[in-house]
């Protein structure tokens, strides 16, 4: 028998699914796979992330953004440790519409790559393309990478007339803002993630201080503001509050990153240990549970299969 085409409502589906599910979805039979290969809307706005980010190299990449056929316009690739200089680059000659790029924690890149790759977006014809990057994480990036990076930018700002002053985030409105599809990111937000540290002067990601005592310091002694990167002034990861030692306790957990203590008892607990998982970390470890019912954490889990 000749498969049939799927139904129509298939189409409506398929733009709520993500990446991982719309390539299962093909495995399923010839007729979905072909209804998903060429449905070309599907595939301008890419984003890599766990589960994902560990399978993926150079050329998985190249054959899942060849199917944009050269119109892709954003790409996220979120801790893609395997994607290298030169599998990126391959991808952006043959994109050069990308107006918003994110490497977030991709390792193998280097910053010389990525100052060739944003000067290829933002060169000639393509000045006006390229609006966001987001470089967190991403190995040995000098403060001359990052003044090469403003200026090819900012050349892009400049030109279309929208050159706005820096907008500083707290720790919770970038990960929100990072938990959201690129062409969700508004344009009053940055070009760029990064930013020199006014405390230790390195590139990193640098936030405010959503707490009330830090805004009221701030207002009134700007030098001394509770602003910096998180080696330079710890931060919650629940609410984003500096953890000062002197009021709020810094309690552990099993991500070992930081809590305070309000945040803490709100936290659903391991039913062995008693240590949360971070809000940031919880999604990702399985950890989304009441507190009433708790969970095992992958460090206890480990320790059990071990005995």
């Amino acid at each position: 028998m000749e498969p049939q085409p799927p139904h129509e409502a298939l189409s409506l589906v398929l733009s709520y699914l993500n990446l991982l599910e719309l390539l299962s979805l093909k495995e399923v039979c010839r007729s979905f796979r072909f209804t998903v290969d060429d449905d070309l809307l599907l595939w301008l706005d890419i984003v890599i992330k766990s589960p994902l980010n560990l399978r993926i190299n150079n050329d998985i990449l190249l054959d899942i953004t060849s199917k944009a056929q050269g119109r892709l316009k954003s790409l996220a690739l979120i801790n893609c440790v395997g994607i290298t200089d030169d599998g990126l680059q391959r991808v952006i000659q043959d994109n050069l519409l990308i107006n918003k790029l994110s490497v977030p924690a991709c390792t193998r890149l280097t910053p010389d790559g990525i100052v060739r790759i944003v000067k290829k977006l933002t060169d000639g014809s393509n000045k006006h393309n390229l609006r966001y990057l987001r470089l967190c994480g991403i190995p040995s990036l000098t403060k001359e990478h990052l003044q090469v990076l403003n200026s090819c930018l900012l050349q892009r700002k400049s030109a279309s007339g929208s050159n706005q002053p820096r907008k500083h985030y707290t720790l919770i409105d970038y990960n929100k803002q990072l938990s959201q599809s690129n062409d969700e990111v508004e344009a009053k937000d940055n070009y760029i993630d990064v930013e020199i540290c006014p405390k230790c002067e390195n590139v990193s990601l640098v936030f405010d201080c959503p707490k009330e005592s830090c805004v009221k310091k701030k207002n009134e002694n700007p030098v001394r503001e509770c602003r910096g990167c998180c080696i330079c002034i710890p931060r919650c990861e629940g609410c984003g509050e500096c953890t000062d030692q002197g009021e709020d306790e810094v309690q552990e957990t099993v991500c070992s990153d930081v809590v305070c203590l309000n945040c803490w008892l709100n936290l659903p607990k391991c039913n062995l240990c008693n240590k949360p998982y971070c809000p940031r970390h919880a999604d990702i470890y399985g950890a989304t549970v009441t507190a009433s019912t708790g969970f095992i954490c992958d460090v206890c889990m480990f320790e059990y299969q071990e005995i």
